[in-house]
């Protein structure tokens, strides 16, 4: 026992030795190297910071005040200059451009998807950093004119009706959405209405919407399977060029309707603007603000006033200011930081008597 006390005693002191020894100021073998570590680390540590962001050529601008300064888009908020909805489009994107220094111009297409596409061929030739546009004319109208802006580097998104397959094309290289799910959006204000109003089997609905249009139909289609599903009759009318682009111009189609179709318990109208002009059209139909359920898409002044009256019952709200600020946000992000393209849902709320006005004094300054 005493002889391997020893023994540990021996090779204790031996390993105490040996990390005194590696702990040392003395150099170590002349072939090991290990002198020469230092300096290979402070090397690497200076070509660091020479290459460091903002110093080396083709670096990313740091992220600061006006960062996207310099950026050339052009945005399409959809309607006519001083349209309800397409106004608040326009403002979300004006705050961005105010935010983040992009130069923003706005392209207006009354609500038209070929004057869209013809459009967004004419933006394309002035060469621009990114394009920001409305989806209504659908994937294959715009297939060809994406491809070919593509093809010169100009970053392309979308808002407020989707373009799945453009998106998942370009996807990698900026192209994103912002909006309501369109189909998933519709079916929701039509369950919704069916059930909140107590109508089922028996009872007529009229739908107003745009089931022509290839993607942003998807909305109208989503309110007639719903209303169907929950057992109403629904009449579909589809809205017209003229009233696109006014809604005033529709007032003569709807009071044609409703004196055709006196029973109709439920309208829904699957247009921002043509919510806003409800109680005109039930005005110059006869009815009361009691007589007929009255539902659609989208907060404007108007329609504030139309529920604080009766006129409207119930409205989704697609946070249509989101849809101007952040596809302007998405190409700055794009064009500067290489960031790939954001897929948004801006919801799907719903406004009536009960909310409004919790919402009211946003709506005033045309911010939902």
């Amino acid at each position: 026992m005493a002889t391997k006390n020893v023994f540990r005693f021996v090779f204790a002191m031996i390993l105490l030795l040996a990390l005194v020894a590696c702990g040392s100021d003395e150099p170590a073998a002349e072939d090991s190297g290990a002198v020469e570590e230092p300096a290979v680390v402070e090397e690497a540590a200076e070509e660091t910071a020479a290459e460091a962001p903002g110093e080396t050529e083709g670096a990313a601008p740091a992220a600061e005040d006006k960062w996207c300064a310099g950026t050339d888009i052009v945005f399409f908020p959809g309607g006519s200059p001083g349209g309800p909805f397409a106004t608040v489009v326009y403002n979300g994107a004006v705050a961005a451009a105010a935010d983040l220094g992009a130069n923003v111009e706005y392209v207006w297409s009354d609500w038209n998807p070929e004057k869209m596409v013809t459009q967004f061929a004419e933006a394309a030739a002035t060469g621009p950093d990114g394009i920001a546009i409305m989806g209504h004319p659908g994937d294959d109208a715009f297939a060809s004119v994406v491809d070919d802006a593509r093809a010169q580097g100009i970053i392309v998104t979308s808002q407020n009706t989707t373009l799945q397959m453009l998106e998942a094309k370009y996807s990698s290289t900026g192209f994103g959405y912002v909006g309501a799910e369109l189909y998933s959006a519709g079916y929701a204000l039509g369950a919704e209405s069916a059930q909140r109003f107590g109508l089922g089997a028996g009872d007529r609905a009229m739908v107003w919407g745009l089931l022509a249009q290839a993607g942003r139909g998807q909305r109208t289609q989503g309110v007639i399977d719903a209303l169907e599903a929950a057992g109403l009759t629904v009449d579909y009318l589809e809205i017209d060029d003229a009233t696109n682009a006014d809604a005033s111009a529709g007032t003569s189609t709807f009071v044609g309707y409703a004196s055709a179709n006196p029973d109709v318990k439920l309208v829904v109208t699957d247009h921002g603007a043509l919510t806003a002009t409800l109680e005109t059209y039930l005005t110059s139909a006869g009815f009361g603000p009691d007589d007929v359920y009255a539902a659609g898409f989208d907060l404007s002044s108007a329609t504030v006033e139309a529920i604080r009256g009766g006129w409207t019952d119930l409205v989704i709200d697609q946070q249509q200011w989101l849809q101007g600020y952040l596809p302007v946000l998405q190409i700055c992000l794009t064009n500067n930081y290489a960031f790939t393209g954001l897929h948004i849902d801006t919801g799907a709320g719903f406004a009536h008597a009960d909310n409004i006005e919790l919402l009211v004094d946003l709506v005033d300054r045309q911010i939902r």
